[in-house]
Order: structure tokens, then sequence, then C-alpha cells
């Protein structure tokens, strides 16, 4: 089945900026949270659809890739597949530029034909689980190197020998007008050896697929796009080479009732129009998982903010916490009994309590007039 075009899931033009991408993407995570809708898959695909061209749309190094090759950009991975919370490939964009440039650059060097690739994994995280930082393990198909071989890719008593066509330099040159131009070796693939007698749990490459857990340890305060390197986790080496690096890229879910902008956090809060009116204390969830008490002036209108030092995310790099801004939402009473639609008409013919009304209406007559 063929995927979706990235801009078509977010609703966009090719040349929307990168706040158009993020408000886009802020609409469809919070219409489709498995929080909101737990029981609708169709959702539950739109808003996977969502947070996936979101993680691309937003890195211009991605975006750029992706405007040029498409879907392709991303597909040029080992194969291989990642358990828990998200995505696992190896390649990336080192393999895409190598394989446009490297007609011209002479292509890899044979130490770097025979290392590991690094690999990629994408973990997916709650916002509070971003606030308290977490440990989460990940499985996923790795290539290790083979134990029956110890990496060397030749079957027990023998071992590899140099290649004749490269002579062991893993790169061969060729003429090309006036241009030389050097590439990996065909017989060798790059490698500098070959094996008469390969090895057959590996088949000859040195390196085996297994599976395998590993604990990630996930800090206080990342973000959408923040990387975590586990290094030589990656793949393993062609032939006993040095293994490549794992990169955890995070994705930090939407959250039904709070919104991130850096280390800021934001939240609407109803407040009770008697509270508003002549002020008192209101609770207000945090990320810490705890009320905390807010004290709402009287005559509080819809809309007002009140900033909560140090109640927003922990610096990533650093000390403190940023701050958590409450927008104030005065609720209207509903379902009124008798005795208190008295009340309010009498509160009413007693005086003037809404100036901004009577200003309002001034200003009209004064335009009318």
């Amino acid at each position: 089945m063929s995927k979706r075009d990235y801009y078509e899931i977010l609703g966009l033009s090719r040349d929307a900026d990168d706040k158009a991408i993020k408000a886009a993407y802020r609409k469809l995570a919070m219409e489709n949270h498995p929080d909101k809708k737990p029981d609708d898959e169709v959702a539950a695909e739109r808003f996977r659809e969502a947070s996936e061209a979101y993680e691309i749309l937003k890195d211009g190094q991605k975006r750029a890739a992706y405007d040029q090759m498409g879907h392709a950009a991303f597909e040029q991975s080992s194969g291989f597949g990642g358990g828990g919370g998200g995505g696992f490939g190896g390649g990336g964009f080192s393999d895409i530029f190598e394989q446009m440039f490297s007609e011209f650059s002479g292509g890899r060097s044979n130490a770097q034909a025979r290392q590991g690739s690094d690999l990629r994994y994408d973990l997916d995280i709650t916002l509070e689980e971003a606030f308290l930082g977490a440990s989460k393990d990940i499985t996923a198909n790795i290539s290790s190197r083979c134990e029956q071989c110890n990496g060397s890719g030749a079957a027990s008593g023998s071992r590899p020998t140099t290649c004749n066509t490269c002579g062991g330099a893993g790169k061969v040159r060729a003429q090309q007008g006036f241009f030389t131009v050097e590439r990996g070796c065909p017989t060798c693939n790059g490698a500098g050896e070959t094996i008469s007698d390969p090895c057959r749990p590996c088949r000859g490459q040195g390196r085996t697929e297994a599976t395998e857990t590993l604990a990630v340890n996930v800090p206080a305060g990342v973000d959408t796009g923040t990387r975590i390197r586990l290094s030589g986790k990656g793949e393993a080496g062609l032939r006993g080479a040095p293994s490549g690096d794992l990169y955890i890229f995070i994705g930090v879910d939407a959250h039904p009732i709070f919104d991130r902008e850096a280390n800021q956090i934001f939240i609407k809060v109803p407040v009770p129009m008697v509270t508003a009116a002549m002020g008192g204390s209101i609770d207000v969830p945090t990320l810490a998982g705890k009320m905390a008490r807010l004290q709402v002036e009287a005559g509080t209108q819809t809309g007002r903010k009140f900033r909560m030092r140090g109640k927003g995310m922990p610096a990533l790099r650093g000390s403190g916490h940023g701050d958590q801004i409450v927008e104030i939402q005065v609720e209207t009473p509903t379902n009124l009994t008798k005795q208190q639609k008295e009340m309010l008409v009498a509160f009413d013919k007693a005086g003037d309590a809404s100036p901004q009304t009577t200003s309002f209406l001034n200003r009209v007559k004064r335009i009318w007039s």
C-alpha cells in the first residue's frame, strides 16, 4: 500500500513554513489523540500519520530530502524491524548522499566500507515521561558479530585472503576521459579480502542477526527530535570491523490538556464565575502529577493568563525549570434554579457591574452619532 504524501496528511502546501507545520500537527494530534478517542482505529491511524509527517517536515534536512526524493529518501535502510514504541532502521542521509555523489568523490574508503552502519530507532514517550525522565527498554533485531567465526567470515580452519583485484585496498580506479574515478572493488565489495570457504551461520559476512533488548535512559527535558546515542550498538562491522552507533530519536506525544513550547507549559483552566468575580484560589494540575494552588484576582476575565514559575519543563542541559502559563476560562453558570435566577436578576438591578459592556456600548453610540 502506497504511503500518503506528508503535506497532504497535514493539509498543507509545499511552501508551508515551520509555524504552519507545527500548528497543523498540533491540531490533528489533539483531535485524534488516543486519550480522547481510545477505541477509534481511524483516529489512531490519523494520529500516527500526523506524527510521522511532522517528524520529517519539522527537520530542515529531512524535509529537503523528502521534497527531492519523496518517501524513497527514508527507505534506504537495512530492513531490520523494531518493537516497542517506534521504528528502526539504518542508512539514512549519509547513504542517500553517498549514492548521489560517489561517482565523483571516489566512494568510501576500505575502513568505512567495512564499518557497520549507524542505525536509528524511533522511541515515542509521553509528555509526563519527558518531564520526569524515564528508563525504557527497546527490543530490536540487530546484526552482531558472528560467534562461530568471531567476525572473520571464514569457516573454521580457513582464513580470508587478500583480494587479487584491488590488492587489499578495497577500491579500484578507472579512467573516464580526463578524470580518474575511484570506486569500491566489485570483487570483494570494498572489504579488501575474499573468502574461499565462508562461515555457514553468517554466510561469510562475519555478522548475524540477533534480537537484543537495550535499556535507554531518557533524560528529563527531552523534546521531539532529541537524539540519544548508544555507541557501538549499531550494525556490526563487516568481517570484524567496528560496529556503528545506534541513535534513539525521541518523539513526544501530544497531551490532552497540556501544550508545550520549549520549556514552557500551557494549560487552560475553567474557573467558576463567582471565583473569577470575587477572587479566590483554585487548584491547577501540573506535569509533576500534583495540584498546585493559584490565587485568582477579583474581576478576572476569560483569557487572563497567570504565570506559575518553575512549574514548566526542566532544562535538558543545565538547571532549573520553565514556567507554566495558566489561561483562565470563566465558566457561565448553567441549569439555574428559580431562586438562583431571581438572585441574578436582583444582582443585575443593584448596579452596573459590567464596565467592559458599558464601555463597548458607549463607543458604539459615539460611532453612530
